[in-house]
C-alpha cells in the first residue's frame, strides 16, 4: 500500500537571533501550509530507492536507523516551494522521512535526530511550532510562548536563496524582543515585534535595497517578517485587511512566488 505525508513548512520567523549577546540563536517560527514537503512511500521488502530527498541514501538509512526504524521501497519527495528561501525545506523532509518509516514517538526525540543531520533545525515536528521559542541550533524548545491572534500574511520570496549554515550565529540579540513577545496580547504588539527583529537582522545581515519595510508602510500593514536566513518576506495584515491591490504591489517591487495565507489561533 502506498503511504503518503504532507509535512507544512513555514514562512520566514517572526522572531529570530540570539538570547543575549553571546546567548543561543533562538526563534518562533512563522507555520504555513503552503510550503513544507510531501513525501510518497512504494513499500518493500529490501532495498531503499530516493527522488527528490536532496540526501544520500547511507545519509537516510542512518537518520532512520538513529530513530531505530526500517525504511525500504521507492520514496519520492516534492518541496512545494525551492530550497534557501527560508521555508524549511531541509527540516521537513526529515520530518517526512521520519514519518515514511512509521516513527512516532516524542517530537523532542526527532528534533535531535534532525539536529544531527543538519546541525540546525526547525520545530516543524511539533503541532505548534508558533508556540515554542527554539533554540535552532541545539534543537530544543527553551520556553512555550503565547498563541497569536488570527491574522493574515501575504508575500513572496526577495533576493537570491540562502541555505542556513548551522555554525552562522551572527543575529542581533533580540531578547528583548523575546521578554516582550512573552507579554503581548495584541496583534499590532505581535506584528511591531516581528517588524523590529527583521529590521535588526537586515540592519546586521543585509541584503541592501530590501523593499519590505516601504511595502510594509505603504500597504498599511501592521508589521512584517522575513525568513532570516532565507528570502522570504512577508506582510502582516488583520483578518480580511490585505488590500485588493497587494499581490500586484509585491510582484511591481520584485517579489516573486506571491502566497496570502492565516496565521494565529485566537
Amino acid at each position: 500500500m502506498i503511504q503518503a505525508v504532507r509535512v507544512d513548512g513555514h514562512f520566514g520567523e517572526y522572531l529570530q537571533g540570539r538570547l543575549g549577546p553571546d546567548g543561543p540563536v533562538v526563534l518562533v517560527t512563522l507555520p504555513c501550509p503552503l510550503t513544507g514537503v510531501i513525501g510518497t512511500h512504494h513499500p518493500a521488502r529490501h532495498g531503499l530507492k530516493l527522488a527528490g530527498a536532496g540526501l544520500s541514501v547511507p545519509q537516510v538509512q542512518r537518520f532512520i536507523a538513529s530513530l531505530r526504524g526500517r525504511l525500504t521501497g521507492h520514496v519520492r519527495l516534492r518541496a512545494r516551494m525551492a530550497a534557501g528561501l527560508g521555508t524549511g525545506v531541509s527540516t521537513a523532509r526529515l520530518v517526512a522521512l521520519a514519518r515514511l518509516s512509521g516513527w512516532d514517538g516524542p517530537p523532542e526525540v526527532l528534533a535531535r535526530a534532525c539536529i544531527a543531520v543538519e546541525g540546525a533545525s526547525d520545530p516543524l515536528m511539533f503541532a505548534a511550532p508558533e508556540r515554542l521559542l527554539w533554540a535552532s541550533r541545539q534543537g530544543r524548545a527553551l520556553r512555550t510562548m503565547p498563541a497569536l491572534p488570527r491574522h493574515e500574511v501575504i508575500g513572496g520570496h526577495w533576493g537570491a536563496p540562502q541555505r542556513t549554515d548551522a555554525r552562522d550565529d551572527a543575529f542581533p540579540d533580540i531578547s528583548d524582543l523575546v521578554a516582550d513577545w512573552a507579554q503581548a496580547d495584541s496583534l499590532a504588539s505581535f506584528a511591531a515585534l516581528g517588524r523590529e527583529s527583521a529590521r535588526r537582522c537586515i540592519r546586521l545581515r543585509g541584503p541592501s535595497g530590501d523593499p519590505t519595510e516601504a511595502l510594509a508602510q505603504d500597504m498599511g500593514a501592521l508589521g512584517w517578517v522575513m525568513a532570516h536566513t532565507g528570502a522570504m518576506r512577508g506582510l502582516i495584515f488583520a483578518p480580511g485587511q490585505v488590500p485588493a491591490q497587494a499581490r500586484a504591489t509585491l510582484r511591481a517591487a520584485g517579489l516573486r512566488g506571491i502566497v496570502q495565507f492565516k496565521g494565529g489561533t485566537e
